[in-house]
C-alpha cells in the first residue's frame, strides 16, 4: 500500500498489455537510461521471412548496447508464449535488413533529441558509424514485466541474450480507481540481470557486481569521497544561453545537497540543475555529470572502486 496524506493506493493488475506497453514507451529514460532512445514497434524478419514484431527497441548510447524491448503481463506462459516470442525476435534481429531499419530509426531519433548524443562527445559525424558498432553487437533482452515467477528467472538464465527484467507496478487509489500510480525501477536497475559487467572472487565464492549496485555510500566508505566535498556539474542550454554551473555538497550518507534541497542519488541532484537551466530533460545520467574538483566524474570512482574491490579479494 502506498500511502499521500489521506489517500491509500493499493496495487491492482494491469487493464491489458497495451497498458504497460504505454507506460513504457512514455518513461523509457527511467528504465534504459538517461542516454536512451526508443524506436516504436516495427515488423523485423528471420531469414525465411516470417515475421515479428518485438513492442518496441532501446538504444543506449552511453551504454553501447542496445535491447528488443518485450513489455509483457506474468499471465501470459512462460514456456508457450514468452519464450518462443523472444526466440523469434533475436533471430529476426540478426538480419541485415533489420540492422539497416533500426539504424535509420535511431538516427531520426538521435535528430529530434541531439543533446542526449550531446553529452556524451561524441562527433556528430560518427553518428552513422557509432550505430552500427552498437547495433552489429548482439542485443539485450529488455523486459518490462508486472510481475516475475521463478519460471521466467530460470528462463532467463538460458539464453544466450543478455537478459534484463525491469519490475512495473500498479497502484489505484482506494474509492478512486481512475487515479492510477506506476512504479517505475531506481536508477535504471533491473531486477533480473544475466548480464555480467565485473566478477570479483571472495574465497570461492563468485559474487557479480553490476555498476548500479555501487552508491555513492560506497564510495564514501572506501575514501574515494569524503563527507563535505564539493561536486562541479557544468551545463549549457542548447538555446544560446550562457553555460552554468552548479555545485553540490555530499553529507556521510551519500545525500546531495543543491540548490537548497537534499537529493538521494546523483542523477536526481543532476537533474534539479538542468531544470533551473531551463531544461525540460526528465533524467539525466548524474555519475558522469557529477565532477570533482580534480575533474574525475562519480563514474570513475565508480571504476576506481571497482579496481580496489579486485585487489582486496
Amino acid at each position: 500500500m502506498l500511502l499521500f496524506g489521506d489517500k491509500k493506493f493499493i496495487q491492482a493488475p494491469f487493464e491489458n498489455e497495451e497498458e504497460l506497453e504505454g507506460v513504457v514507451a512514455e518513461n523509457y529514460e527511467y528504465i534504459f537510461g538517461p542516454n536512451s532512445f526508443y524506436l516504436p514497434k516495427k515488423l523485423i524478419k528471420t531469414s525465411d521471412g516470417t515475421g515479428t514484431i518485438p513492442d518496441g527497441f532501446a538504444v543506449d548510447l552511453a551504454g553501447k548496447k542496445w535491447f528488443i524491448v518485450e513489455a509483457e503481463l506474468l499471465k501470459h506462459s512462460v514456456w508457450s508464449h514468452i519464450a518462443p516470442q523472444v526466440s523469434k525476435q533475436i533471430i529476426a534481429s540478426q538480419q541485415p535488413e533489420s540492422r539497416k531499419l533500426l539504424a535509420l530509426l535511431a538516427i531520426e531519433a538521435i535528430k529530434k533529441q541531439p543533446e542526449k548524443f550531446d553529452e556524451l562527445d561524441i562527433d556528430k559525424f560518427k553518428l552513422g558509424i557509432v550505430l552500427n558498432e552498437i547495433l552489429e553487437k548482439p542485443p539485450l533482452i529488455g523486459m518490462p514485466i508486472d510481475n516475475i515467477s521463478d519460471d521466467l528467472a530460470d528462463w532467463a538464465k538460458t539464453l544466450r541474450n543478455p537478459v534484463n527484467i525491469w519490475l512495473i507496478k500498479k497502484y489505484v487509489e482506494v474509492g478512486n480507481p481512475n487515479n492510477i500510480i506506476y512504479e517505475l525501477p531506481e536508477e535504471y536497475k533491473p531486477l533480473i540481470d544475466t548480464e555480467e559487467d565485473n566478477t570479483i572472487i571472495e574465497g570461492e565464492t563468485e559474487r557479480k557486481i553490476k555498476t548500479y549496485n555501487i552508491s555513492v555510500y560506497d564510495l564514501i566508505q572506501t575514501g574515494l569521497i569524503t563527507p563535505g566535498d564539493e561536486l562541479i556539474m557544468s551545463y549549457k542550454p542548447r538555446t544560446g544561453e550562457e553555460r552554468k554551473e552548479y555545485k553540490a555538497t555530499v553529507d556521510e550518507d551519500g545525500n546531495f545537497h543543491v540548490l537548497g534541497e537534499k537529493y538521494s542519488s546523483p542523477s536526481y541532484a543532476a537533474l534539479a540543475g538542468l531544470q533551473d537551466a531551463g531544461s525540460d530533460r526528465k533524467t539525466v545520467n548524474g555519475w558522469t555529470s557529477w565532477r570533482t574538483s580534480e575533474g574525475k566524474t562519480l563514474a570513475d570512482l565508480r571504476q576506481e572502486y571497482l579496481k580496489l574491490k579486485e585487489k582486496i579479494s
